[in-house]
């Protein structure tokens, strides 16, 4: 990240600034004028490598109104190239999920527009994961569709992936929000599978009723839910070609749920639905967790640092969650979410006691989870 100061005359370096604003977010502090007090706390300090003041807010502040598209950019490409380093051999497979949520607004932000599905104003950010691992946090208007820019993300991770792991598969896997078929096509010609939901429609039902109509029957016989799948072939009016799409008729005491998935994977219908297309799911905690790391303060009103807000959260996510698959892996924290870790092992009390030699902690000997921590202290020491 650039940094236009002149460095003579700075009293806190730019990756000292990072830290500070990173590590508070990780731990629960979620606006810029915590900082006038946490700059004197001595645990933040001692983590930032500092042993003075960190940065009052006014100095935090700065450096997030700085933020530009180059800024962007440059943290996004720290996002990959930590996915990539996190494998110790080439990956088989990799499925990359795309969404969107909202991101409620509250002021005359640059960019703020209201959606009439959230039904008030806001930004409608799109993530990409991959497993539990985040490589993108893209803020953009809610005036917009909602894959916009979806491809051309899509289209650059291919490459970079594609560029460190020549012969990797790549699933592209969303929601019917991102149903394109352009972007199928793209994959396509690209040798990415995919595999997203579509809207249901007149012709879709249609496909469907025969199957539904067997659910129903059987439903009322036995008064448990029934599902059924089938492939077929479909087009809709402005796509380009024939596409197969797996169709889910299920009859439940809440009535028939149909449900498409359009497809380029060979296999089982039920199999690719359930266990391939379902655990689509998981995403969404993930986007759950980058607000459990304040990526909806998003106040400023320029555009830039506010995109620069969210990035910050998703790095302290990525802090987290390298925390949480490398120091708490086989333990019972091990899918814990980023608020309950940031409860039991991060928000603890301490003494400290620093002097020109050393900084010491006095922790609580009755702290409940001192076994787990001091394993995860030691699992990231030694990793």
């Amino acid at each position: 990240i650039g940094d236009p100061r002149r460095q003579a005359s700075c009293d806190h370096k730019l990756v000292t600034l990072l830290r500070q604003r990173i590590f508070g977010l990780a731990l629960g502090y979620e606006d810029v004028d915590d900082h006038d007090s946490l700059r004197h706390d001595g645990a933040l300090q001692a983590a930032c490598g500092r042993l003075a003041e960190l940065g009052s807010s006014s100095t935090v502040g700065r450096l997030e109104r700085r933020a530009d598209r180059e800024t962007a950019f440059a943290i996004h490409r720290v996002f990959v190239d930590q996915f990539i380093a996190s494998f110790d051999a080439p990956p088989d497979e990799l499925i990359l999920d795309f969404d969107a949520t909202d991101d409620p607004v509250h002021g005359r932000q640059e960019g703020r527009f209201f959606h009439g599905y959230y039904d008030h104003y806001c930004f409608l950010p799109l993530y990409v994961t991959c497993g539990d691992q985040l490589l993108v946090s893209y803020l953009r208007p809610s005036n917009i569709d909602a894959a916009k820019h979806a491809w051309a993300i899509l289209s650059l991770l291919v490459k970079r992936l594609r560029q460190q792991w020549p012969q990797v598969r790549i699933i592209f896997r969303a929601d019917s929000g991102f149903c394109r078929w352009r972007m199928l096509r793209w994959c396509e010609d690209h040798d990415v599978h995919y595999i997203v939901g579509i809207a249901k429609n007149s012709r879709l039902l249609e496909s469907a009723s025969s199957l539904m109509r067997v659910a129903h029957e059987r439903f009322e016989h036995s008064g448990q839910k029934q599902r059924s799948f089938r492939r077929v072939w479909y087009q809709a009016g402005t796509w380009d070609r024939q596409r197969e799409v797996i169709i889910k008729a299920e009859h439940s005491t809440r009535g028939a749920n149909p449900r498409f998935v359009v497809t380029n994977i060979e296999g089982d219908a039920q199999q690719l639905y359930d266990k391939l297309y379902c655990a689509r799911g998981e995403m969404e905690n993930r986007i759950k967790e980058q607000m459990q790391l304040f990526a909806d303060r998003t106040s400023c009103h320029r555009w830039w640092p506010n995109q620069f807000r969210l990035l910050l959260a998703s790095a302290a996510y990525v802090l987290v969650n390298a925390i949480r698959d490398i120091g708490l892996k086989g333990t019972e924290m091990a899918r814990a979410q980023v608020a309950t870790i940031r409860l039991k092992l991060f928000k603890i009390g301490a003494v400290i006691v620093r002097n020109t030699r050393r900084i010491r902690f006095h922790l609580a000997s009755s702290y409940p989870y001192q076994m787990l921590f001091a394993k995860a202290v030691a699992a990231i020491d030694s990793g």
